[in-house]
């Protein structure tokens, strides 16, 4: 099992807002997952970006990968703390 922390959207149509979670590759966008970890507002101006380092951590350490868009929201996160 190939475990991936991605984005799953919420809000609704114009007004989007994601999630930050850990889950199985192959699972749905919108389906289940494994943990969340933050938080993604791209309408806020600056986008607000939430992400609780420690479970980052503790999953990055446990060998899950984020995808490209993830691992951008990341180095923000880290630049405006």
């Amino acid at each position: 099992m190939a475990v991936r922390i991605r984005l799953t959207r919420f809000g609704r149509k114009k007004k989007p807002f994601y999630r930050i979670i850990v889950a199985d590759s192959e699972a749905k966008r919108d389906g289940k997952f494994l943990d969340i970890i933050g938080t993604y507002d791209p309408l806020q101006d600056p986008a607000a970006i939430k992400i609780d380092n420690g479970k980052l951590e503790e999953w990055l350490g446990r060998g899950a990968l984020p995808t490209t868009t993830v691992k951008s929201l990341i180095k923000k996160a880290v630049v405006t703390e």
